[in-house]
């Protein structure tokens, strides 16, 4: 992208909007993307493995796709939920726009597009789905999950996938290193040379087992690689 990444604040490139045809929550969409965010192309391979994995979403309450770039996951989000407040979070200005012209083109008025920083810090998500921006670094990407896991409700999941090769399996190592007594972490699915990882939220105080939770979603059988 002309030297510049699809994680910075205000792509410099030319805006020169352009359309897709992709499929979400199994219907057909005309979406639009373009330069200057992650994928703008097509959906990229790692959220196609996440959304065939994940369950369904919750159908209420507030959940968030961080690192949404165009929107694909969170418009999966507000299709399959269309009464819970789904929040898009990315720090691409351009992502967010692209994102809120999606959802307004599909009547998707429970999704907002927001900056880290806009999301009222009081607010706990019922779920959390992210292809999360891996090549900001792992000190900065470390950052980021410290940030936002915890913000999950009790009992709630993250999905996070990530490439086997750019270091899914010792994430999942310092998940559960930096997470231990707090979250449990366990691979959900492979495919196509990525992991999806399942962090499960509870409090410090011991295990609780899944089937306790009201919202134990499973995720859909995978192809294995």
């Amino acid at each position: 992208m002309s030297g510049e990444h699809y994680f910075s604040a205000h792509p410099a490139g030319v805006f020169a909007p352009r359309h897709l045809s992709v499929m979400l929550t199994g219907r057909p969409v005309q979406v639009t993307t373009a330069g200057g965010v992650f994928s703008p192309d097509r959906i990229d391979a790692g959220t196609s493995v996440l959304l065939a994995a994940v369950p369904a979403p919750p159908p209420g309450g507030h959940l968030l796709d961080l690192g949404c770039g165009w929107g694909p996951v969170a418009l999966s989000l507000g299709l399959g939920s269309p009464h819970a407040n789904v929040w898009a979070v990315d720090v691409n200005e351009r992502a967010l726009e692209l994102a809120r012209v999606n959802a307004a083109a599909l009547g998707l008025d429970n999704v907002t597009a927001a900056t880290p920083d806009a999301v009222p810090e009081d607010i706990r998500f019922r779920t959390i789905w992210s292809n999360p921006p891996i090549r900001i670094g792992k000190s900065e990407l470390h950052h980021l999950l410290r940030r936002w896991l915890p913000r999950l409700d009790r009992d709630s999941d993250a999905w996070l996938v990530v490439q086997r090769n750019l270091g899914a399996d010792s994430l999942q190592r310092w998940l559960e290193s930096e997470f231990s007594g707090r979250a449990r972490v366990t691979r959900a699915a492979t495919a196509k040379g990525y992991r999806v990882l399942r962090v499960r939220w509870r409090e410090e105080d011991g295990d609780v087992p899944a089937s306790a939770s009201a919202n134990d979603g499973q995720p859909r059988s995978m192809t294995p690689e």
